[in-house]
């Protein structure tokens, strides 16, 4: 199977696409901006995640990162760069996958901290890579640059979910 690029971002004005790929200030003008768009991933994962079943929680999460995929890549060829620093709506995007089952996780420790260990766990993730998530950067256009902030995002949900197995 071929993973392409989907099409239909191409149609849209650079302004939009640069701008939503780097949610528009964020990216482009902060230090450090894959923190920030983490940090927007958690507001992400606030207001629309929180109070979802299980099957609203993953078609809105897959629906915002095929989205992510899309305009991550076409904001790739836009800028004339393979995954943009600035580029960071694969962070927001991915975030909410971090806490997949959160309401099990808070039943061993309060929300704030299941956030804050999750925040931090997937930037650690998304920083140093491990697991051979690092190859999953070599997919074509936007697939690379959002599928390796998935494996990170899914990581951190398995290390929060073993903690929370060990602190009971």
């Amino acid at each position: 199977m071929k993973l392409t690029q989907p099409v239909w971002p191409r149609f849209l004005p650079t302004k939009w696409v640069v701008g939503i790929a780097t949610l528009g200030p964020v990216g482009m003008n902060l230090p450090a901006p894959g923190t920030w768009g983490s940090l927007a991933g958690v507001l992400y994962f606030t207001v629309f995640f929180f109070t979802l079943s299980w099957p609203g929680y993953l078609v809105l999460a897959a629906v915002g990162l095929y989205v992510a995929v899309g305009l991550c890549g076409e904001a790739e060829v836009r800028m004339g760069r393979t995954d943009p620093g600035e580029v960071i709506l694969d962070e927001f995007t991915a975030m909410p996958l971090c806490y997949l089952g959160w309401r099990s996780l808070a039943e061993v420790a309060p929300i704030w901290v299941v956030v804050l260990a999750g925040f931090g766990l997937f930037r650690l993730f998304d920083v140093v890579k491990p697991f051979g998530i690092y190859r999953l950067q070599k997919l074509p256009g936007g697939w690379g640059v959002v599928i390796d902030d998935v494996a990170a995002a899914l990581a951190t949900c398995v290390v929060l979910h073993g903690l929370r197995l060990m602190w009971r």
